[in-house]
């Protein structure tokens, strides 16, 4: 998809539990100084205007046609239908709203709606990790091309999405993607989340500092002190991230083993990879014990970690070779390793949503 060179308009909408921030996008690439209104209120209809406000204004400053709009909205939803429901961040949401039929009826214009862990997975398989992967590929003599991507966001929650054949799936009932409710490893009452998203960073550093909760630094503080470059307790934020690790590793092996595909990582966290990422790497990779007291790979796929530069070259090598059509004269080349490849966002989460949320709007529109 050439979305760069497409003149077609498409309003955007980042919707948050504190605001609601607007832009018209085309080619990519937003048009506008964003128009910021509050998301704050416990009114529904007070909301829904909001919604209907801000499209309203960033409309009045485009001159062209707009072609649709498209946007994440935190879920829980349908979001074939655009119904949106139970949302912890905006309370008003309750038992499902029709945003998507509303929005259709007042703007008179198709309206798309999907997960911000979805539209950040599309954005990298359209312009980010996915292309730059299968580009390296070629460009080291490989057949190898990956159509796959399992994209996962670390920040204020634990949020994922799925593209099959580098189209966006979204399951029977609006739900793929949920990763963050596969079980925690070190606390297994509780989902992965607990442990993968910044309040979990804080409580684990508070844990191991022997802290009070209110006087943790920051996550980006907690990173800063674990690489040496700020002054803080380095082993209690090297533990934090190591426990953070493992739990990612271990999450990030089982939907691994069901999608096997290439892995991408952004949010708000994604940029302490050097203190996780490895690790976590290395989790994904470690051995199961059968109770024959056997070794089995913990997956049938081994994975690389593309930040390293030594792990990232034996992960571009062509390990193809010829082997004979039984019967005949002929050879057919065949690889034997099955690999994947786990990397941090190319795009940046929040441009990697912006483009996933264009591209979708137009793979729709031209259906």
């Amino acid at each position: 998809m050439n979305y760069k060179k497409d003149k077609r308009i498409i309003l955007s909408l980042d919707a948050g539990g504190t605001n609601f921030v607007f832009n018209a996008i085309r080619g990519g690439e937003e048009l506008l100084e964003s128009i910021i209104l509050s998301a704050k209120g416990d009114n529904l209809e007070n909301i829904l205007e909001t919604i209907i406000k801000g499209f309203e204004e960033t409309r009045n400053q485009i001159s062209e046609e707009i072609a649709a709009i498209s946007f994440c909205f935190p879920g829980p939803a349908d979001y074939e239908k655009g119904i949106i429901g139970d949302l912890q961040n905006l309370p008003a949401f309750r038992g499902g709203v029709a945003l998507k039929a509303m929005l259709e009826n007042h703007f008179h214009i198709p309206v798309f709606i999907n997960n911000d862990g979805d539209l950040f997975a599309y954005g990298e398989a359209i312009a980010g990790l996915l292309p730059e992967v299968n580009s390296l590929l070629k460009e080291n003599g490989s057949e190898k091309q990956y159509k796959n991507l399992l994209g996962v966001t670390f920040g204020t929650g634990f949020g994922g999405g799925i593209i099959i054949n580098q189209q966006l799936f979204i399951g029977d009932n609006s739900a793929m993607g949920e990763i963050n409710r596969i079980s925690n490893k070190f606390y297994p009452q509780t989902s992965s989340e607990d442990s993968l998203s910044i309040r979990a960073i804080m409580r684990v550093f508070a844990k191991e500092a022997k802290i009070e909760l209110k006087d943790c630094p920051t996550p980006k503080e907690i990173f800063e002190i674990g690489t040496g470059k700020i002054e803080g307790n380095k082993t209690a934020a090297i533990k934090t991230f190591d426990e953070f690790a493992l739990v990612a590793g271990n999450v990030l092996a089982d939907a691994a083993t069901l999608l096997d595909s290439l892995i991408v990582i952004g949010g708000g966290l994604s940029g302490a990879y050097p203190l996780f990422l490895q690790k976590a790497v290395r989790e994904m990779n470690k051995d199961y014990s059968t109770l024959a007291e056997e070794k089995v790979s913990r997956m049938e796929i081994y994975a690389y970690n593309l930040e390293n530069k030594e792990e990232l070259s034996e992960f571009m090598k062509d390990n193809s070779q010829k082997i004979n059509v039984p019967f005949s004269d002929k050879t057919i080349n065949y690889d034997p390793v099955k690999s994947i490849g786990v990397g941090i966002s190319r795009l940046g989460t929040s441009k990697a949503v912006s483009v996933g949320a264009y591209c979708y709007a137009l793979s729709q529109l031209d259906w």
